[in-house]
């Protein structure tokens, strides 16, 4: 699995008027069972982003077709890491 956490590189105007295409990609990754979970760090600086990726080139690729990437609106860290425990009903989301 790949963590990913955003760091913003603009202003919360700039940030706002990318969110509906942000919230729109991370939509298709949800259709597709990608994404697990999402959203706004707080305080509102950056954001955090859970998926279910195969690989670590998948995973970066996804991200790297984010639109707050695109339009330079946010930077995300990846962390990788071997899934070993979890709720059964957590793991049921990632079938």
């Amino acid at each position: 699995m790949f963590a990913f956490h955003s760091k913003y590189l603009a202003p919360d105007e700039e940030v706002d008027k990318h969110l509906d295409a942000h919230r729109a990609y991370l939509k298709t990754l949800i259709a597709n069972n990608i994404l697990v979970c999402s959203g706004p760090k707080v305080p509102r600086n950056g954001g955090f982003i859970l998926l279910n990726a195969l690989t670590r080139t998948e995973a970066e690729q996804i991200m790297a077709d984010d639109p707050y990437v695109i339009k330079g609106i946010a930077k995300y860290e990846m962390i990788e890491f071997d899934l070993k425990s979890c709720d059964e009903g957590f793991r049921e989301l990632l079938k």
